[in-house]
Order: C-alpha cells, then structure tokens, then sequence
C-alpha cells in the first residue's frame, strides 16, 4: 500500500503543543492520509515565510493573520477554517507571591508594581500594549518592558528571573518550568485570539489538507484543546 506523501504545514508557537497531540491522533485515526508535519515558529516570522512564497498544504495562525494570507492570494480562496480559541494568563517565578488578578484595577495595580513585564509578540501582546496606552500607563511601564524575540517563549525569560510578570497565552505557559500561573486575566479585559487554520495557494495535496483542517475543527479535537488551555472555537 502506498502512503500518501507528508502535509506540511507551518503554524505559530501558541498552538504547537497542541497540533503536536492532534496531528498524532490524526493520523493514528487516518492511517492512509499519510504523516502530517507541522512546523512551528514566531506567527511573525511564519506569515512572512508564507507572503514570501515558501509553499505549505496547510498555514494556522491567528484569525487576523490567516485573512491577512488569504487577501493577498497566498492561501486558498475559501479555504479559512476557525478551530481554537485561546485566552491570555499571567506568570510570575516560581516561589514569587502571585499577584491579584481579580480585577482589571488590581491587573493594573500589578503592572505598575512590577519590576519587569513582558508580553509575547503576537496579537495577545499587541492587545495588552493597547490596553497598557488605555490605562495611560504605557509611557511609565516603558522602562520596564521586555520585549520577548519571535518564537521566544515570555515564560521562559519568566522561568530565567529576566522578567517578574508575563503576560502569555495559557496554552504556551502550561508546560515551562519555573514559573507560577497566576491566573488568566479578568473576564473584563481577557484576550482571546482565534486561531484559524488555511490551505496554501500551491498546495498539492488539497483534498488531504481539507480532510486534516475538518478534523482540527471537529468534536473529537475538543479533549486536546480543553487539555492545552485552550477551547473550541
């Protein structure tokens, strides 16, 4: 029996853990759809990789980016599906005393008090920064920051003691070591980003990348998603 060639794909970092447990059930469920190998980087860096004309079967990336690709003909016309969704947590070190997150006034009580944030270069940082400029803090704090590079885990400078409070996407803090969630952030100023997931425009494999887009989205993927911090969109 001959086995389909590999689909390869490209997504940002926020979902690797969890494409990693969905491609091996998939293709354990799939046996003759073929390996499935997912390559994950800075969602800055693979959107740029895609615009440049590397050829993926399947791009997942936040919403935003996906219809970004989609404009300017570099995926698959139609082809857009919305598969998870993923909320911002707060991480301090390890053995640190967690701060209030109760509210967004203690949030912002916690920012100021601390001696170091961070906040990952995706769309969940460039929410918080705008959210930082609303509260007329941004200006003070920017001493402070520090900016995590593309594809660097917040959690990890975290974990080093470079940073006393990260701001991250739940999913991407759940397996460092050293650090403490503090929690997610308040109803009232969470940040859920979407991740959607689409075909590339020079795709050979258009029907498998379908097949494996369907089953990202479907129930059975509900488990894995829940599990990684994250929910179905």
């Amino acid at each position: 029996m001959t086995t389909a060639p590999p689909l390869r794909g490209i997504s940002s970092m926020a979902t690797r853990q969890v494409l990693a447990e969905l491609t091996a059930a998939y293709a354990a469920s799939a046996p003759q759809a073929g390996p499935v190998q997912i390559e994950s980087v800075g969602g800055v860096d693979a959107a740029k990789r895609v615009a440049a004309g590397e050829v993926f079967d399947v791009v997942i990336l936040a919403s935003d980016a996906i219809d970004k690709l989609l404009a300017a003909g570099h995926l698959l016309p139609g082809s857009k599906v919305d598969w998870v969704h993923s909320g911002v947590a707060v991480a301090v070190p390890a053995g640190a005393p967690l701060p209030d997150l109760s509210s967004e006034d203690a949030v912002r009580a916690a920012v100021l008090a601390a001696p170091s944030i961070s906040l990952s270069t995706g769309p969940s940082g460039v929410a918080l920064a705008k959210l930082f400029e609303r509260w007329g803090i941004a200006e003070q704090i920017a001493p402070r920051m520090v900016q995590a590079p593309p594809g660097v885990p917040v959690g990890s400078l975290v974990a080093k003691g470079e940073v006393a409070l990260g701001f991250q996407q739940l999913s991407e803090l759940l397996h460092v070591q050293g650090i403490q969630i503090a929690g997610p952030l308040p109803p009232a100023i969470q940040i859920t980003t979407t991740f959607s997931a689409g075909i590339g425009a020079h795709s050979q494999q258009v029907n498998a990348a379908r097949a494996l887009l369907a089953y990202l989205a479907s129930p059975a993927a509900a488990e894995a998603k829940n599990k990684q911090g994250m929910s179905p969109a």
